[in-house]
């Protein structure tokens, strides 16, 4: 019987009970509060507390399978169903293994990855990507849906990169805080994670993040808390590693002090799977929920015994014994009522609805929207059927299937459009399209037991390959190599993070080799990280692609035949080389299985770019149109700003080309002189402007001072210091157009 049938006859059984008057589970629930949804929430969750015995409290705090906790059959507290995210729900997998359970209606819309969403710059795209995942997870009666992740880009080769929101701390809040909103309108609860420090897989189980305060404060946490104050997230994910000698799944400066006594967080903790490892820290440093103990989050293993997880029995004893105290218990049991009370006993959430045709047309759509183009001189892209009669496609992943992989992120679709498919569909009659492999990579097309069934074999070796791809561009009109990066262990995948920032399997000589034949080159990437590429100056067009989903080759097609004018921005920095990176420049990636530290402080990203003055490849915030903009008027509505006052900072942005376009306007401020060291400046707003031909439209930003604050670890407190300020406005980190000075007193 399935999980879905189960909920339905027990929620049926009951209220009839309860409707005639007899053989209800609880004698008392003819009267039971928890039960009416008219009541206040917190009146709900004491009533249904003072009803459970401790064996009951016990079981709600741990897993009963891989992916669900136990309810209290009693009282007709329902179970609560996770689900992997954050670009889809994972296929059902069975109680207690982790290959899929062999259903035949668990496939899913896979949205873009979360780094693509980032590249949007686009709050709404956000809520559409909620609002639509969210449907997808109510549909399938899931509770929970583990994403999505905020952890910041501290470097290149972090493996789990793509599941993230990139490196800047603003840009991730306001980016997280829709998403959340949009999934728990559904009546699911979004899980952010991985809280926090998890910026890398290698020695992710064990090593011990060092950071100062500062850092912890400005950069990696701003994310977290905007997630939990304005994105109102019901749960939160614990990280694998450690954070001041704690495992971050119970941790007491982390879970207690910051998450739920600074910021008020009424929701549950979740542990990530396998990140629980002690019960008496559990117990007391803000664990809520145990999920996965005994497994490393990937390895099989049917005799877990759930009884004996660290919040289990070994907990229960310790109550008995006196050692713990209930207070503490039954504030793990109210955080995990309220989180079922929210999902899984919510009557009033909508149905939700699976693969649906607006679900893939969003995904279509934020795809769409995230793609970047990087270079572009206009001899190749967008294509032009009049110029391009014979189009030649190179590369593996322009046939490989990218959402099978990854790790917890591999998902079971519906359909999924490679870039060749959405080539030749946009191509129609209008050009012959020509593929060759030109490289062989990852051949395997399976994961937990979901297979692609594509057959990636190819006989002829790497220099055969190559010569046919050479001698097949040399009589086309143009060449589109699709290559980068993909799911395989040591790419973008978790539990692994990348080998070195160059290309793999031998693309780099492809590339160079297909320019020297045809310099009508374009390059398009799949993948979720930044690249080295020697051969920048050798090819006229770039585009950065990104995991796309369900729709992927439609949406990047969209873009090549200029269906779509490109609007997406680097949501990270791309370095010219590794040493570029500053957690690499100060040799501090990995660390060692015992500690890691991130000596760059606050100095991230483009943050460290501008204070080193080293030039990036592409900066943060780059991404070009096939038209073009003007930047006027930078202005600012006074000089001076209060205390308790703001200034507004406006700019008139001009579509100065022959296409409509949308440009994201980007505002950073930097601090002229400070206590402490400041970066030369950070993001603090950007809009998303859509612009007909010659059209213009004035882009206002208001700053307030808390915008203008920096962390003080010395003090222990958010500081705006009197002085001179700078308001700058462009379309990049490097490429500012125009800027204003104002003093804060």
């Amino acid at each position: 019987m399935t999980k879905n049938l189960t909920r339905t006859i027990a929620g049926t059984l009951f209220g009839l009970a309860l409707a005639v008057g007899c053989g209800a589970p609880d004698s008392r629930t003819a009267e039971a509060v928890y039960l009416d949804e008219t009541q206040p929430l917190e009146k709900r969750i004491d009533d249904a507390l003072g009803r459970m015995t401790l064996k009951e409290k016990i079981a709600m705090l741990h897993a009963q399978s891989k992916f669900s906790s136990a309810g209290v059959p009693r009282l007709g507290i329902p179970e609560l169903w996770c689900t992997d995210g954050p670009h889809g729900i994972r296929p059902e997998v069975y109680w207690n293994r982790w290959d899929q359970a062999e259903w035949t209606n668990d496939s899913c819309t896979a949205y873009p990855a979360l780094t693509c969403l980032a590249a949007t710059w686009n709050p709404e795209m956000s809520a559409l990507y909620g609002k639509s995942i969210g449907e997808e997870a109510r549909y399938r009666e899931k509770d929970v849906l583990l994403g999505p992740g905020v952890n910041i880009y501290r470097t290149p080769l972090n493996g789990r990169n793509f599941e993230y929101m990139g490196e800047d701390p603003y840009l991730a809040s306001r980016m997280v805080v829709p998403y959340i909103q949009g999934v728990q309108e559904n009546g699911v609860a979004a899980c952010v994670k991985h809280f926090a420090l998890n910026n890398q897989e290698s020695y992710r189980l064990c090593t011990d993040v060092s950071v100062d305060d500062r850092a912890l404060h400005e950069i990696y946490l701003p994310a977290f808390k905007a997630a939990v104050q304005e994105g109102g997230a019901w749960s939160i994910m614990g990280a694998y590693n450690k954070y001041k000698g704690q495992h971050c799944c119970h941790n007491r400066y982390l879970l207690n002090d910051i998450l739920k006594r600074d910021w008020g967080f009424d929701g549950a903790v979740i542990s990530d799977w396998g990140g629980t490892h002690d019960t008496k820290e559990a117990v007391e440093y803000g664990l809520d929920l145990e999920f996965g103990t005994w497994s490393d989050g990937m390895s099989t293993n049917p005799a877990i015994a759930y009884d004996q997880y660290y919040l289990a029995a070994p907990y229960r004893e310790m109550i008995e014994r006196g050692e713990a105290s209930e207070e503490l218990l039954d504030d793990k049991v109210r955080r995990v009522l309220r989180l079922n009370f929210r999902t899984a006993m919510n009557s009033r959430k909508p149905f939700g609805s699976l693969n649906s045709p607006e679900h893939h047309a969003a995904a279509r759509r934020i795809a769409g929207e995230g793609i970047v183009l990087l270079k572009n001189d206009g001899k190749v892209l967008p294509i032009d059927p009049q110029q391009t009669k014979k189009l030649l496609v190179v590369g593996e992943n322009a046939i490989k299937g990218m959402t099978i992989g990854g790790g917890s992120s591999s998902l079971k679709v519906q359909r999924e459009y490679t870039p060749l498919e959405g080539i030749v569909a946009a191509a129609g009659d209008r050009m012959e399209v020509v593929y060759e492999r030109g490289y062989l990579g990852h051949l395997a097309t399976s994961y937990n037991g979901v297979d692609s069934k594509q057959n990636l074999s190819d006989d002829r070796s790497a220099a055969e390959l190559i010569a046919d791809a050479v001698a097949a561009a040399r009589e086309a009109d143009a060449v589109l190599f699709i290559g980068g990066l993909n799911k395989a262990w040591g790419q973008d995948a978790e539990g692994g993070d990348r080998r070195e920032m160059g290309l793999p399997y031998g693309q780099d000589s492809l590339i160079e080799a297909l320019a020297e034949a045809n310099p009508r080159t374009a390059v398009v990437f799949v993948s979720g990280n930044a690249v080295a590429m020697p051969w920048i100056d050798r090819v006229p067009a770039v585009v950065q692609g990104w995991f796309g989903g369900s729709q992927a080759g439609l949406a990047l097609a969209d873009v090549l035949f200029g269906e779509v004018n490109p609007s997406g921005k680097l949501p990270f920095t791309f370095p010219r080389r590794l040493e570029d990176n500053s957690a690499h420049a100060l040799g501090e990636h990995p660390g060692t299985r015992d500690s890691v530290r991130y000596r760059e402080g606050i100095f991230v990203g483009y943050r460290w770019h501008e204070r080193q003055r080293i030039a990036p490849l592409f900066a943060f915030g780059h991404g070009l149109s096939y038209t073009t903009f003007d930047y006027a008027n930078v202005r600012a509505d006074r000089k001076t700003l209060s205390r308790s006052g703001r200034i507004r900072v406006s700019v008139d942005v001009t579509n100065t080309g022959d296409r409509a376009g949308k440009e994201v306007v980007q505002l950073y401020i930097g601090d002229r002189e400070s206590a402490l060291p400041r970066p030369v400046k950070e993001l603090k707003g950007f809009s998303k402007v859509s612009l007909e031909p010659g059209e213009t439209r004035t882009v206002s930003f208001e700053i307030t001072p808390e915008a203008l604050q920096y962390y003080d670890d010395a003090k222990g407190l958010w500081t705006a210091e009197e002085g001179i300020f700078d308001a700058w406005v462009g379309a990049a980190s490097d490429d500012i157009r125009g800027s204003v000075e104002f003093t804060l007193k």
